[in-house]
Parts: C-alpha cells; structure tokens; sequence
C-alpha cells in the first residue's frame, strides 16, 4: 500500500548498521541508489505487499551521544564508503529522523557496553520495570506522533555477554513478576525486546544477544499476535561456512578441521574484545560446521579487535579435509567486506518480511526467515540452500 506508514525503532539508532540502513532508505526513497543487495528485490517477491522505501519513518534508542549523519560521515571518512553526493542528497530525511532517537540503557548490558554511554538518561539507575516503562512510552510516543500505522522493533546494538535464562523467564506471569526485582538479571536487549511485543509491535534481532530468545517472551508474542525473528545476522563468514559446509557432505569429503580467523576494528569489535562479550558470538559462529555435516570436525573460531580496520572485517578460512584413498587436501577462502554495508540490506529485507507476515495475521517465530540469521530461532538446520528453500516455499504459500 503506497500511502503506508511504517515506522522503524532501532536498538543501537547512530551505530553503523542502523545509520547505513537509514541512509539506504532515505537514498532509495530519493532514486539516488538501486537495489543491488536487497533479496526482497529479486523476483522471487514480485508482487508481494512489501513496504517501499518512502512508507518509512526511522527512530530508536541510542546511548552515544552522535546523529544519523554524523555516523555516516565517520563510516565515509574512516571506511571510505558511500558517495558524497547520496550523503548530501539524504541529509534532510537523516536530520528529520534524529528527533527520534531516545537515550536506551545500559542497565544489564555488560560493563564493555556501559563504558560507551554518553547520553545522562542512558545512565540512569532504573530498575527493570522503570526501563521498560519508559522504553514503551518512547515506543507509544513514535507511533502517535509520526501518525504510523505499523512500527517494528529492531535490535542492532552491540552483543551483549551471554546469559542463559532461569526460571523467571519461563512464563508470562514469571516474567512480569520478576521485572519488579531491583536486583533482577535481566539483559537490557530483553528489556527492549519486551516493550515492543507487549505494545503488539513486531521485533526483530539482528544480534546474539537475548532479545526475545526466551519463553516469556515468545508466550507474550503470541498473546499479543506479534512476529518475532533472530537471532545474529548472517552477513559474511557463517554465511560462507552455510555454502560451503553442505558441498563437502554432499560429495562425501571428510572434514578433518576447520579454522576461522576474523579480524575487524568497528565499534562492535571494541566491544567483542571482551572475552565476556565474545563468547555470545563465537558460540553462534561456531556451532554451525558439526550440525551440516552430522560429525564434529576440530574447529577453532577467533575474533580480533583491530582498529585500523575500521567498519572493514577479513574473515581467513583454512580447512582441512580428506578425500579419496585417504588424501588430505586443503581449502582456504579470504572474506573481505564493510561490515554496516553487509548487514544493512538484510536489515531491510527482514523489516520488509516480517511486517508483511505481521499484516497477515502470522503471530510467533518466523521459521522462514532462517537463512538471514546464524542462530535460526525455531530452526535446527544451518544449510543456506535448506533454509532458503524454506522461504521460496512460504513465498508460493502466500500466493495461493
């Protein structure tokens, strides 16, 4: 519907992936760019009722203090990507979109992520219910004031350290109880996670942290009749390793080891220095290998804090398998690419996917939506062909 208007809430608004986004629809909207990248634009999903560039308003919650353009002129500057002319082109819906961004928390996001807050209301001591108190009133505030007929929550902050969740998040009632807990445990991308679903506003994360990976949550999304999808962003390594894991148990070649080496400099990797932090994304980046090929291999997984890398991340590749008569051979593949620039179409795609299905009446996990993600929720398969072919068969589904 072309006078639609939908609005998008981004956790982590003036990081690289939601500015990057941001800048993609306000150059889309203009026609100052074309739609390489974006899956939802491929002919698979022609004719489909996806919302187009100019049905959408941006607004989030941020803990630095920056703006829309200030992150994409230090991503121009440091990164060398983007056109000067499509910055300039996009300022005024980048400057309009500012107005609003909210300060987040940082209650329960680990200390590595606390270190970065710069805006006072980031840094407040609240309790769990005040956070989520106060991120609804944000979230009610947008959707009136922008007069918006749909807004969709979706994280892409920092990781957060891991958390395995008790028993306190088990159920609705649980859960609500426990937000009334001063020393409460909760990860703040819960908290996010949980003000959304409970304004019946879909939600989507693109990270590994908890966000709404948890039965209280899922409970509260089908009450509420709200599409879920996450979790972890497959952009470059793990989506590698989802290609070409399933060549090598169709033609039978033994997998004897398989050795990751990343290295990026962005904000993210800052964070992910922490050993704490680190463990959420290696445990999504490496489970992937033993679950396609139906053995475990010996694998190894590194992540390295460069700075002079920028946004730019290298993933090195060495793997080690055996062939016929017991030959052993090796593979090695280098991946190179922006790391905003990487994730920023597939947030779109999935915004796009997940209203669409919202406005169908689906409610719960979007299954068909694995293969954008390294931890698939509802989804035991890692193979990208097996996953993709679940969202060309929901796509003829929908046409019928």
């Amino acid at each position: 519907m072309k006078n639609r208007r939908v609005g998008i809430w981004f956790i982590g608004a003036w990081g690289g992936v939601a500015s990057t986004a941001a800048l993609g629809l306000a150059a889309l909207k203009r026609n100052l760019t074309d739609s390489t990248a974006l899956v939802t634009a491929t002919s698979l999903f022609d004719g489909l009722d996806l919302d187009a560039a100019e049905n959408f308003v941006v607004g989030g919650h941020e803990i630095r203090d920056s703006s829309f353009l200030q992150a994409i002129t230090e991503l121009h500057q440091r990164s060398n990507v983007f056109e000067a002319s499509v910055i300039e082109g996009c300022k005024e819906d980048l400057a309009a979109w500012n107005a609003n961004v909210r300060p987040g928390s940082v209650v329960g996001s680990g200390g590595t992520i606390g270190k970065l807050a710069e805006l006072p209301g980031a840094c407040k001591t609240e309790s769990p219910r005040e956070i989520v108190e106060r991120f609804t009133a944000d979230l009610a505030d947008f959707k009136k004031r922008e007069k918006l007929d749909e807004v969709i929550v979706v994280s892409v902050a920092s990781t957060e350290p891991a958390c395995v969740p008790d028993a306190n998040f088990e159920s609705v009632a649980k859960f609500k109880a426990y937000l009334d807990n001063v020393a409460a445990v909760i990860p703040t991308s819960s908290l996010y996670a949980w003000a959304g679903i409970s304004l019946g506003f879909a939600y989507v994360n693109f990270t590994p942290s908890l966000g709404a990976s948890f039965p209280a949550a899922l409970e509260l999304a089908r009450e509420k009749g709200v599409c879920v999808a996450g979790k972890d962003g497959k952009t470059g390594e793990t989506l590698m390793k989802s290609v070409l894991a399933p060549m090598f148990a169709l033609r039978n070649l033994r997998i004897l080891s398989w050795v990751g080496h990343n290295i990026f400099g962005n904000r993210d990797g800052l964070v992910l220095d922490d050993p704490v932090n680190k463990e959420s994304k290696i445990k999504t980046k490496d489970q992937l290998i033993q679950q396609v090929v139906g053995y475990k291999p010996q694998t190894l997984v590194t992540i390295e804090y460069i700075e002079s890398m920028d946004d730019w991340k290298t993933a090195w590749n060495h793997i080690h398998y055996k062939g016929f008569l017991g030959t052993k051979m090796i593979l090695q593949f280098i991946w190179q690419g922006c790391d905003s620039l990487l994730a920023a179409p597939l947030v779109l795609d999935l915004v796009r996917l997940t209203l669409f299905a919202q406005r169908r009446g689906e409610s719960g996990v979007l299954q068909h939506l694995a293969c954008f993600f390294k931890s698939p929720m509802g989804v035991e398969g890692h193979d990208f062909f097996r996953q993709f072919t679940l969202l060309e068969e929901y796509v003829k589904m929908v046409r019928k």
